[in-house]
């Protein structure tokens, strides 16, 4: 579900998942680890939900619908 989520606002925003992972989860690896199976904590998953939330919460001009 987790990785559902980041996926969906990379393509909103137009974001490489490398930077994601380096803002969200200071791990630029992150996103790759995730889609090769890793399961994050559940502080590590509120800490993703609140990245994404502000984000788009503070970045207007990003693509997001």
């Amino acid at each position: 579900m987790l990785l559902r989520q980041i996926e969906k606002f990379l393509r909103e925003t137009g974001m490489p998942w490398t930077r994601f992972g380096r803002l969200a989860a200071h791990d630029p690896r992150f996103v790759g680890d995730l889609r090769n199976g890793r399961t994050p904590r559940p502080e590590m998953e509120a800490r993703i939900a609140r990245f994404i939330a502000d984000y788009r919460a503070t970045c207007p001009e990003s693509r997001h619908a």
